[in-house]
C-alpha cells in the first residue's frame, strides 16, 4: 500500500479508537515446539499490557501448530499480568461441548478477575466429523444450537431441573453452571464474517468482532466498504431491537508499520505472500498446509496488509471505511513471526500510528 499524505484531524466519519488490541495465533515450529510457544504467548501479552495495550486475543486451531484450547491458556496469562482484558478469536461453536465451555470459561474469568472476552463464531469450519463425531445436521446449524445453549449456560439459567432418580441430585433441583461469573454474558461476541452473522450478534444481544475474511460482498464492493456495511447493520439492528446503544465493535486489521526499510521490504513481502497465499501466509514450520483456495471465490474477500511508512499507514488506516466504523482495532500478527518480532510490531504501532487514530495507552 502506497498512499503518501500527512496525517492530520481525524475525519470527521472516523470514530476515535479508545482501545487497542492484538490478535495473535500462539504459534510454534517443529524445532522449538509447543511449550516454548505457550511461554513466549505468555511474554507477548505482558509485553503488550507494558506498552499499554487494553485487549490481546488468541485464535484456536485444532491439529496444527497454533494454540487449540485458549481457556487455559487465559487462565495462564492473567496469572502475569493484572488489567488488559483477554480474548478467544474465534472459538468455532460446531466442535465445542456449550456446557464444558461454559463451565470452563466462567472459571478462567473468576480467576483472571473477569477480564474474559470470548468470541465465538458459527460459520462452517474445517470438518472434524471424523474426531469430534457427525450430527444430523449441518455445521451452521448445530453450531447455532450450541452457542444457544452456551448463552444460556453462562447466563446462569436452569439447564435441567431433576425430576426423578439416578440423576445425580435430588428431584426438583434446578441445575446450572457453576461457578457462575455474573458479568462473562456481557463480554461475548460473535465473530463476524458476514453481514448475516453481524445481525445475528445483534439479535442475541451480544458484541461484535469482525475478523479479517468476510463473505458475501458485492460486486465491486471493497474489503472495507463491505465491513462497514455490516457494523452499520449489527449498530441499527441493535437499536431497533434493544432500544440501546450497542457495545463497542471490534475489527482485527494487519498494520504492520515500516519504521526502517529493511522492515518496509519485510512487510511488502508479507503483503505480497499473503495476496498469492491467502490465509495459508506466515505458516510456522511445520504447520499443516492449508486446504483452501489461495484465491478466494467470488463474494470472499481476506483483509488488506496496511504498510508502509508511519505517515503511509495513518493515511491508508484513516481512509479506511471498516477501520473508521470500529471502536476498535485489533493488530492481526502474523502466525510466523517470533516473540521479539511481534513485540517490535505492537511498539511501533503504539508509538507511530495509535496517537494518530485517537488512541491513548492505558494508565
Amino acid at each position: 500500500m502506497s498512499i503518501v499524505a500527512p496525517a492530520g484531524t481525524l475525519p470527521a466519519t472516523f470514530r476515535a479508537k479508545r482501545r487497542l488490541g492484538f490478535n495473535t495465533r500462539v504459534s510454534f515450529n517443529d524445532e522449538a515446539g509447543p511449550a516454548r510457544g505457550l511461554r513466549d504467548g505468555i511474554e507477548l501479552f505482558k509485553a503488550a499490557e507494558r506498552l499499554g495495550y487494553q485487549s490481546g486475543w488468541a485464535y484456536q486451531r485444532h491439529f496444527d501448530h497454533y494454540l487449540s484450547s485458549p481457556i487455559p491458556f487465559f487462565a495462564a496469562v492473567g496469572q502475569h499480568t493484572s488489567h488488559i482484558t483477554l480474548g478467544s478469536a474465534v472459538i468455532p461453536m460446531r466442535y465445542q461441548d456449550p456446557i464444558l465451555l461454559a463451565e470452563a470459561a466462567a472459571t478462567a474469568d473468576l480467576l483472571i478477575g473477569e477480564r474474559l472476552e470470548l468470541a465465538i463464531s458459527t460459520g462452517a469450519n474445517a470438518a472434524f466429523d471424523a474426531v469430534f463425531g457427525a450430527v444430523d445436521t449441518d455445521a451452521r446449524t448445530e453450531a447455532k444450537r450450541r452457542q444457544a445453549r452456551f448463552l444460556a449456560a453462562i447466563a446462569g439459567e436452569v439447564l435441567h431441573t431433576v425430576d426423578g432418580p439416578g440423576q445425580g441430585a435430588p428431584e426438583g433441583t434446578e441445575l446450572r453452571v457453576t461457578p457462575h461469573s455474573p458479568t462473562l454474558r456481557s463480554r461475548i461476541r460473535q465473530g463476524s464474517a458476514s453481514l448475516s452473522s453481524a445481525v445475528q450478534a445483534a439479535e442475541l444481544g451480544i458484541g461484535l468482532i469482525s475478523g479479517t475474511v468476510q463473505h458475501d460482498h458485492a460486486e465491486g464492493e471493497s474489503f472495507g466498504e463491505y465491513q462497514a456495511r455490516a457494523i452499520e447493520a449489527f449498530r441499527a439492528t441493535w437499536r431497533q431491537r434493544r432500544g440501546t446503544e450497542p457495545p463497542p465493535v471490534t475489527v482485527a486489521a494487519s498494520i504492520l508499520v515500516g519504521t526502517t526499510a529493511e522492515l518496509r521490504e519485510k512487510y511488502a513481502a508479507y503483503d505480497l505472500e499473503r495476496q498469492t497465499k491467502g490465509i495459508g501466509a506466515s505458516r510456522p514450520a511445520g504447520a499443516l498446509e492449508p486446504t483452501a483456495p489461495a484465491i478466494q471465490p467470488p463474494g470472499v474477500q481476506i483483509s488488506p496488509v496496511f504498510h508502509g511508512t508511519p505517515d503511509q499507514v495513518i493515511e491508508a488506516v484513516l481512509k479506511d471505511p471498516g477501520l473508521a466504523a470500529a471502536d476498535e482495532i485489533v493488530l492481526f500478527l502474523p502466525p510466523a513471526f517470533g516473540l521479539a518480532e511481534n513485540v517490535r510490531l505492537l511498539a511501533d504501532l503504539v508509538q507511530t500510528v495509535a496517537p494518530s487514530l485517537g488512541w491513548s495507552p492505558t494508565a
